[in-house]
């Protein structure tokens, strides 16, 4: 394949969602069975199973706790982080757990009719390396826990029950993050046809865009020789738009062109998604069908030009996420999904990194839906180590396989837009890391000619020598702004993406005095200041990278690291006990957001107003000392006035990054009472304001839910805020009581979270402390409609009750 100058390449589709005459999917949810524990004998159908744990799937065995730092404490130095020498570090995979051997059972009964047809199983997700069995015989086996997988089973099914069994091995020192550990993501059943679709057969491409038409190529491998393939296009109020019908041409694979008039484009502006309905026919008879919905969209990389979405010049405002959902763990949930991004889509975020593996099915559709780009990772190890037990075991045997199934997966969804073949890999160095890129980069070429593959590198002198940068079609850089410049004179791409940006940590509500910037600052307390100004030793604050996107056209964007807390890698405190989650995220764990949130809405989200506060008012014993005061604005200029006295007009300039983004008054000495910001227009004008008070003492519990209506489904979930308020309604930012949760009706108490670090509660015990005044109850659904209830109490305080509604 000819190298990537510039891309103008168009898309999409989200997954297949197959249902049709003579195809069946049936996702294996319920009736599992689960023991920990390396059983004997647990694949044989007649073993007994009736004292194991009885569980739902998706299912993260290890979130339940409790936290040990014994289980992932080691001696070693980090060599991505410049470690020199080795040291003690706990809480780099969550201190939760995962380590060990289990085993999960299920039965499902197969009619004598469907014997005669194609089964395969489909693993989405299965930390770690799993062995499956059925009915006693071994069908498969698989490395990558974050791959995606399946296999054609039918010649070992037997009519009525049929027994499944999957042996799941975690080992230590396997991952730099809590990876999780279980049946984590879907399993599913898929009967149809002999004279099928493929499973991942479609391929769904729009070489040709104008305003008043878009070609839809569609490429579809099928099982069968000879036949007919009719495809339906409709639009998303499922009008019919066109309709295509062909016989096969080229062996097993039809290939068609479809007319779209007047495309409705995908963008995260306009994420509009259409529908094609593949029927495939033997004949007269109807022998599959297939339903995708997709989305028609144009990208372009240009030299000193950047990314163009749909004609349009578009940074990337983009962050990076772990596949932990905080207290879930790793048990993919599409409402938890949903909320972390509705979270960033009202920060003006418009792009999602996948760090560093494989995302959900569930991840990329809620993209698609809701419009974000997706920048889709695959490894973070390549055949040299990071640590002891990760992929670069199984890099030679399974990374093309991986890749593979990576691609045909996810290739039809229009928010990916970039490939990454790999994090920060130790391969970076030397003549043998170059030609694995290029493989690596090949392979993704070959399985999807549309588009760019690029990789995150922190070793930035090394490739600009090595030529590592140079063949990449998109130079990703991993902090090192002082090399920006330089890197982008080197390579010949003429563009570079921020692929991980900012590292900078901070505690929900945390602060600390004097404010100052540092470098890997750590607190007897353990947590990281909220004014925003720390960061680690290899990377920086925000305002660093919001100058190089600001100002160089040929930087086209960022992916922050991270936008939400997830556990493990508790740097700067990954030497010290407790502390056992990250302090990376613009949102904490619970998903509350930091005060860094609003410094990133505020340049992202231009269709808001931003006008954000801190720190709290709270500080008895601070009386007459300084603390500064910092306003995140799209503002321009305010004034700020403490109890009614002006302490100046501050104004954004270009002294120093810090300035240019946020407005600081660093003389402000503390009295309790009042703060006000009055916020002006660039004309000068008065035009918003915002106070925060000091609080009394805590006296009522306030309960917040982000949805009062949820789906009688037995999954679906209501994150309910739970804050303190004093007796004048004023919310109490240091808070800390122990509360107790209770939920009656038709729903169940799932898991809290307060955003705490250092915290060692576990998620699923319906008891938490308030951190910085706050924490998170999660309700889930029963799969009967009704009313639920949750209390919550505190010793002391006046009970807080919020009612919820599950309806089907």
């Amino acid at each position: 394949m000819t190298k990537f100058k510039s891309f103008l390449f168009t898309l999409f589709i989200l997954s297949q969602v197959s249902f049709s005459q003579g195809r069946n999917v049936r996702v294996l949810d319920v009736n599992w069975k689960f023991q920990k524990g390396d059983v004997k004998n647990a694949q044989q159908e007649a073993f007994n199973d009736s004292k194991w744990e009885k569980v739902t799937v998706p299912h993260d065995w290890a979130i339940y706790g409790p936290f040990d730092k014994e289980v992932d404490k080691q001696t070693v130095a980090i060599v991505q982080n410049g470690e020199k020498e080795a040291t003690e570090k706990t809480g780099r995979t969550g201190a939760l757990p995962h380590v060990g051997t289990a085993w999960y059972r299920n039965k499902f009964s197969i009619s004598e009719a469907d014997l005669t047809k194609k089964t395969i199983i489909l693993f989405e997700g299965a930390m770690s390396e799993p062995q499956v069995y059925l009915n006693g015989e071994k069908i498969g086996e698989w490395a990558y826990g974050y791959s995606y997988f399946y296999f054609n089973i039918s010649k070992f099914l037997k009519k009525g029950e049929n027994t499944l069994a999957v042996k799941l091995t975690n080992k230590a020192f396997a991952s730099r993050w809590y990876p999780g550990a279980g049946l984590y993501r879907k399993v599913s059943l898929i009967t149809k046809n002999k004279e099928s679709i493929n499973q991942w057969g479609a391929f769904i491409t729009t070489p040709f865009i104008s305003n008043e038409e878009a070609k839809v190529n569609i490429k579809t491998k099928t099982s069968v020789s000879n036949g007919s393939l009719v495809t339906t296009i409709f639009d998303a109020d499922g009008k019919k738009v066109s309709v295509d019908t062909t016989t096969l041409e080229f062996g097993k694979e039809f290939d068609q062109n479809i007319k779209v008039k007047n495309p409705n484009l995908w963008s995260p502006e306009n994420p509009y998604l259409y529908k094609a309905v593949a029927q495939l026919y033997v004949g007269k008879d109807l022998k599959d069908e297939v339903t995708t919905r997709f989305g028609i969209r144009e990208i372009k990389y240009e030299a000193n030009k950047g990314f163009s979405l749909n004609g349009k010049v578009t940074k990337f405002k983009g962050v990076c996420l772990h596949h932990d959902l905080g207290p879930l763990g790793t048990a993919i949930n599409k409402a938890a999904l949903r909320r972390q991004l509705t979270i960033l889509k009202e920060m003006g975020c418009n792009a999602i990194r996948s760090s560093h593996n494989m995302p959900s099915f569930e991840q990329l559709e809620l993209c698609d839906e809701m419009g974000f780009m997706f920048l889709a990772e695959s490894f973070d190890e390549w055949a040299k180590a990071k640590v002891k037990n990760g992929y670069h075991r199984f890099f030679n045997e399974y990374a093309e396989k991986d890749i593979v199934n990576l691609v045909h997966a996810t290739r039809n969804h229009p928010s990916i837009v970039m490939w990454s073949s790999g994090n920060e890999v130790p391969d970076q160095h030397g003549e043998a890391g170059v030609k694995r890129a290029k493989w690596l980069q090949d392979i993704f070429h070959r399985e999807d000619p549309t588009r760019p593959v690029t990789v995150g590198m922190d070793q930035v002198n090394s490739v600009m020598k090595s030529g590592f940068g140079a063949l990449l079609d998109v130079p990703g850089l991993n902090y090192r702004v002082h090399l920006y410049e330089e890197a982008n004179k080197k390579f010949p791409q003429g563009f570079i993406l921020g692929s991980e940006t900012a590292s900078t940590v901070s505690s929900r509500g945390i602060y600390k005095f004097p404010v100052v910037q540092e470098k890997m600052k750590q607190y007897p307390d353990f947590q990281s200041s909220s004014y925003d100004l720390e960061a680690c030793s290899w990377s920086n604050v925000p305002d660093e990278d919001f100058v190089l996107q600001d100002d160089k056209d040929w930087v086209i964007g960022e992916f922050v690291w991270t936008g939400f807390d997830y556990l493990g890698e508790p740097t700067p405190y990954d030497t010290s006990w407790p502390s056992r989650s990250s302090y990376f995220g613009i949102n904490d764990l619970a998903g509350l957001p930091k005060d860094r949130y609003y410094l990133y809405r505020s340049r992202w989200n231009k269709e808001a107003e931003t006008l954000h506060i801190l720190p709290h008012w709270n500080w008895e014993g601070r009386e007459g000392e300084v603390t500064p005061v910092f306003v995140y604005t799209n503002y321009d200029s305010a004034e700020l006035f403490i109890n009614g006295k002006s302490m100046g007009v501050q104004k954004k300039n270009n002294k120093t990054p810090q300035n240019r983004y946020r407005l600081m008054w660093m003389d402000v000495k503390y009295e309790p009472g009042t703060v006000k910001v009055v916020a002006f227009d660039k004309d000068g004008k008065a035009v918003a304001q915002k106070e925060i008070k000091t609080a009394g003492k805590p006296y009522q519990l306030v309960l917040n839910p982000d949805r009062k209506t949820i789906k009688a489904n037995g999954k679906d979930l209501s994150y309910v805020t739970v804050s303190v308020v004093d007796k004048n309604g004023v919310v109490c930012p240091t808070a800390t009581n122990q509360l107790k949760f209770k939920v009656k009706g038709k729903g169940t108490y799932r898991a809290a979270c307060n955003g705490d670090a250092t915290s060692l509660e576990q998620f699923h015990l319906p008891t938490m402390k308030l951190f910085s005044g706050k924490l998170v109850v999660l309700v889930q659904s029963e799969k009967e409609a009704g009313n639920i209830e949750l209390t919550v109490t505190g010793k002391g305080l006046k009970t807080g009750k919020v009612s919820l509604i599950s309806e089907h």
